[in-house]
């Protein structure tokens, strides 16, 4: 079934919407008044929890009709989302979604450590089709990928441990999503310096064409 293509606008709605959700439930959630700093803080990730869930997966379900197509990192993280939140709702600890985090960066991580090992870029199967680049291109922007994450993985554990869940939801929010854009962003220089202009045929022979 062919893609289809949506307004890139609704389609940062659908990305990042969901966090934004999980962040007002935290900040909304009902509580019960003289409560503990601890409790009460639980009693918000719990609720905000509640309402993410649904809210990603209903996020990807949109996705799947407007688009007719589902990227494997979103339904990736969808997954560990379901699961992870799950495990916090049923068992009423909040160290599984703030954990979340670090086990999909790690993930990922490991999972584009291992194509590299192999000589290969997973992240080219992902994308290769929006963001057209040789092969050393692709190698050096998934090392630089798999480094970042590892990052954000050992920085997110260090937030929620040592800061406590108030910072950690701003920083779960915030400071993640930013990054993200930010690391993106820094790499237009690479992707200009091995863009491969043409067609997809013109492409894939160019690159045939470069040296391993």
């Amino acid at each position: 079934m062919a893609k289809r293509r949506i307004n890139p606008l609704l389609k940062l709605v659908l990305e990042v919407g969901p966090i934004g959700v999980f962040f007002l439930a935290y900040r909304w959630a009902p509580v019960e008044a003289e409560q503990t700093l601890e409790a009460r803080q639980l009693q918000q990730i719990l609720f905000a929890t509640a309402v993410f869930i649904p809210t990603i997966l209903a996020s990807l379900g949109l996705s799947w009709m407007l688009t007719r197509h589902l990227p494997r990192m979103a339904v990736i993280t969808a997954v560990v989302v379901t699961l992870f939140g799950g495990l916090t709702l049923i068992l009423r600890d909040d160290t599984f979604v703030k954990m979340k985090p670090t086990i999909l960066y790690g993930l990922f991580a490991g999972i584009l450590g291992f194509g590299l090992l192999r000589g290969q870029s997973y992240l080219r199967y992902l994308m290769d089709e929006i963001l057209p680049m040789r092969r050393e291109g692709w190698m050096k922007f998934t090392r630089r990928f798999v480094i970042f994450y590892i990052l954000l993985a050992i920085l997110n554990e260090i937030v929620w441990r040592v800061y406590g869940t108030d910072t950690w939801v701003d920083f779960r929010t915030f400071v993640l999503p930013l990054a993200n854009l930010l690391f993106v962003m820094a790499q237009v220089p690479l992707f200009q310096r091995y863009s491969l202009p043409g067609s997809p045929e013109e492409r894939e022979a160019a690159d045939r064409a470069q040296p391993e």
